[in-house]
Parts: structure tokens; sequence; C-alpha cells
């Protein structure tokens, strides 16, 4: 019996970290997606006429159903009767169908269409009060903005169904070994979908010299394509574990009321869903403005007609670089000999500081922010090995916040003061984004890996869901205020390069404090209920 055990798929290390492969595949498509409009904001006001109320708007829409119509609570329900596989497929199957509906918003069959004119003439909500317009549609709004909001409503309910199905599975597969390291690879691995997002929708978007916003988000359905099938993949690897084990999928006991009550009775369930959505709440709608942000504070000039920096094989060539970076520094975390290891580290560190000059003799605004998520690929594995192994996740969360507070700060104040430097504000711009980056990398190493132990395993489902739940308020709520803060301080500017973003920028940063204590206190409940936040994973 135990010889059977020790030759099922979850005992081996090669078929474990396969299965992450595969989870963390769909999620970088599905990340890719999510921004993929993110960094052509420009142009979606130049040839679709989206206001930054607008575009705020389509942005936060979502994740409305999933905060309004509990849509997560059911994820999750459906998540602990159905199992994993066959949640992740309905998952993919839900993202696919959103994003077809987006594409075909910004496409040109749109124009002139009927649903156009459904559109232009319907759905023309009224705000709850002059200064709070946080509906998913208002009268005003363009029709082809409120079609790729519908789309993207549903594109959301997929893609939160998949964030708690992914975690689930991790669980499932690591847990007892090096879970805090898989959840931060899969993250790492999944957020290269940013950096993909910001280089390549721009690309498609000008490709061959002719605007063409569509062709971005249609790229965006390719990619959804391939994760559903990454997630059919996982669904009979899945299963054949299962089937060596000899149990049926691990399911939970029917759903109750009281399950929830019993999540919602603990205090440090409570602190950390509250700290999570200070925390994204902070970081994912700026990255939804993060390039125009910059295009309004960095002096960029483009670059010759004709040289190599102003044609398409940069973008293949930069973006070559990119996934050396991120496959060298996530390498280097898993070489036991350590002239390997510190090799890979230099040969990563080489090609980030390559990228990075390349964004800059490129004067992209995109191409700058597609840095984010690389220093995260490097040391969210180092991070979760060192929580696996030593613990301190509370402390890593209000590290996270420090670091966060003052990126937001330093793009508020600082950068604008470089503002005519072409040299000095492409600097400040890459050192604050890639500490960004590492404070974001701070969180799911930490954060997702402490749940388990603050909820009884039968329900971890539902505890996934109502977090995400929570966390889906800010994402909802602060695109939109982000965009009707731009419109409200920028009366009369036409020109979405010259944006002023201070407000915005000092509004994330007050969401960062907010994180910074409620973390200072979840390290007080920690240490006097033993809730075990600060112990290792690893249980020898």
């Amino acid at each position: 019996m135990t010889q059977a055990i020790k030759k099922t798929l979850r005992d081996s290390a090669a078929m474990r970290w396969t299965a992450l492969l595969l989870l963390a595949l769909a999620m970088f498509c599905s990340y890719i997606f999510m921004d993929i409009l993110s960094p052509i904001k420009d142009l979606m006001q130049e040839t679709r006429g989206w206001s930054s109320k607008a575009f705020g708007t389509m942005q936060g829409a979502e994740v409305f159903l999933n905060v309004w119509a509990f849509f997560l609570i059911f994820a999750g329900i459906i998540l602990d009767k159905m199992g994993t596989r066959f949640t992740m497929v309905l998952s993919a199957l839900v993202m696919l169908a959103g994003a077809c509906i987006k594409w075909f918003a910004v496409s040109e069959g749109f124009v002139g269409s009927g649903l156009e004119t459904w559109f232009t003439n319907h759905l023309n909500w009224q705000p709850l009060a002059e200064w709070l317009d946080i509906l998913p549609f208002y009268d005003g709004m363009p029709a082809s903005a409120k079609c790729a909001a519908s789309g993207f409503m549903i594109f959301g309910c997929g893609c939160e169904m998949a964030g708690i199905t992914v975690s689930r599975g991790i669980v499932k597969w690591f847990k007892g070994r090096e879970m805090a390291l898989a959840m931060g690879s899969e993250m790492a691995l999944a957020r290269l979908g940013v950096a993909t997002c910001m280089i390549f929708s721009p690309f498609f978007a000008r490709l061959g010299g002719q605007v063409s916003v569509s062709r971005s988000v249609a790229f965006g359905v390719v990619l959804m394509c391939i994760a559903l099938i990454m997630t059919i993949v996982y669904f009979f690897m899945d299963r054949k574990l299962d089937s060596q084990t000899g149990e049926a999928e691990e399911k939970d006991d029917p759903f109750r009321i009281k399950d929830i009550g019993q999540i919602l009775t603990s205090s440090g369930f409570w602190l950390v869903a509250l700290l999570c959505v200070l925390y994204y709440s902070a970081i994912f709608p700026f990255q939804k403005y993060a390039v125009n942000m910059l295009q309004c504070n960095l002096t960029l000039t483009a670059p010759a007609e004709g040289s190599f920096w102003a044609g398409d094989s940069v973008t293949i060539v930069q973006y070559i670089i990119m996934l050396v970076v991120a496959a060298a520094g996530f390498a280097s975390n898993f070489q036991k000999v350590a002239s390997r290891r510190y090799t890979l580290l230099a040969i990563s560190i080489a090609a980030l500081v390559t990228y990075c000059y390349m964004g800059y003799m490129r004067q992209s605004a995109e191409a700058i922010f597609a840095v984010f998520p690389l220093l995260a690929v490097l040391i969210t594995p180092i991070l979760g090995n060192y929580l696996d192994r030593h613990g301190k996740a509370a402390s890593m969360l209000v590290l996270g916040s420090l670091l966060l507070i003052g990126c937001h700060l330093t793009f508020a104040f600082i950068l604008p003061m470089f503002k005519g430097s072409a040299v000095g504000g492409v600097v400040v711009a890459y050192a604050t984004i890639l500490v960004l980056g590492a404070s974001f990398s701070l969180v799911p190493a930490s954060l997702w890996p402490s749940v388990p132990k603050l909820v009884d395993q039968k329900v971890i489902g539902s505890a996934y869901a109502l977090i995400f739940w929570i966390q889906n308020i800010g994402l909802w709520l602060f695109p939109m205020l982000i965009g009707q803060v731009l419109d409200k301080t920028n009366p009369g500017i036409s020109d979405p390069t010259k944006l002023d973003y201070t407000a915005p920028l000092i509004m994330l940063a007050c969401l960062g404090v907010a994180a910074l204590l409620l973390g200072l206190v979840l390290k007080v409940v920690d240490r006097k209920k033993g809730i075990g936040l600060e112990k290792p994973n690893i249980v020898k």
C-alpha cells in the first residue's frame, strides 16, 4: 500500500509541477485579457470616444456580477460541490464567451450594427448621486463601452472563478509540501501575462501602421482558447490522480449556511480579507491606468521613422529578452549548485538591464511598465521558499504595504519633478515599477497559503470565494473612481497624454496606509491567538 501511494502523480515532483504549470498557463492567458485594453487607453479615446470615466466604468464592470450578483459566492459553492477540474473547465468556457463579446464590441462590425443601436438606446442608467456614479452603465456612455462592459462582466465571472479554483487546486496537489513556493510561482508566472499584454496589445493595435484596437482584443481571444485547452489537459491529469489514489475527486460536505458563519466569525479571516481588498485595490486598478500615467509624466520622443527602434521587430526581440529575464531568474531559485544559481542570476540581471535599455530607446510607456512583473518573477519563489521553511507571512504583508505606499507617492510627487528629463524620468519610473512589482510578489506568496490556517479544510473553497468576493468590491469600485477623479481634476483636457494623476495616486497610497495598519493588527492577533501565520508551511 505504501509503495502504491509513492507512485501517485501527486508524489512525483515532476507531475506535481506540471499540474501547476497547466494552471499557471491558464491564468497567464486570463491575465493578458484582463488588461488587454489598459496599455491602449489613449487609442480607445481617440478611436472609440471613451473618456476616462467610460474607460474606468468598463474596466470596473469586470467584477460587477461577482460583487452584486454574488457570483463568486456561488462559484465557491460550485467548487466545493463539483470539485476542481469541473470548475476549472467551466471557468475557461465562461471567460472565452465573455472575451468574444468584448472583442465584437470594439470591432468594426459593431459600428452601425443593430447592437450598437440597442446599446445606445438602452442601459442609460442614472447615477445614484451626482458625485456617486458607480453603476456599470450610465447615460452618455458610448455604446461600444456598454457592450464591452457586458462581455467583461461575463469574463470576470469566469476569471475570478478560475482564481479560486487554481488556489484550491494548488492546495490539493501541494498541501504538506512546498505550497507557498507553488502559489508564489503560479502567480509569478501568471503575472508575466501583464508584461505580455503591455508589450503586445499596442503592438497588435498599431500593426502595419493602421490602428485597430480590435486586433489587440482578438489576440486575447486566441489566448483564451489556449487557456481552455490547458484546463482540459489538467482535467484528465487530475482525474488520473484520483484514480491512482482510489478516491473520488475532493468534494466537501453539502453546503450549509452555518459554514459561511464559521468563516465569518474568524477575526483572522476578516483581517486577511480586508488587507487583501485594500492591497489589491491599489494594484490592479492602477495597472489599468499605469501606461497612461507614464505617458502623462514622462518626456517621450518617438524614435525616427525607419529605425530599428521604431519597427515591429524590436517588440519581438524585447519580449524574448523579457522571457530570458523571467526564465533565468526563476530557474536560479531551484539550483542546488551555487555556481549555477549565480550564473543564472547574473544572466537574468544582465537581460533585465538590456530590456530596460531597449524600453528607453523605444520611448514607449507600455514597454517601460511591462517591467512591472519581472522582479516579482525573480523573488516570488525566494519568498515562497522562505515562507515554507521559516514563516513570517504577516511580516511580509506589512513590508509589502510599506513598499506600496512609497511607490504610489513616488509616482505622485517625485516622477513629475523629472518631467523634461528624458533619462531621469525613465530611471525613476523603472526603479519604482520594479519595487512595486516586488511589493506585489510579497502578498500572494504570504497571503494565500495562510488561508488554510484560518478555516476548516472542508470550507476552504468557500473561504477563498469570500476573500475574492470582498477583494472584488475594491476591484469594481476603484477603476471607476480613478476614471471619475481624473475627469474631475482635469476639466477641459482632451489630450489623453496631458492628464494630472496626482489625486488618483494619493488615493491609492491611502489604501496602502490602511493595509499597513491592518497588517500590524494582524501580527498582534496572530501572536495572541496562535493562528500560526508566522510559522512555516512545511511541517517537519
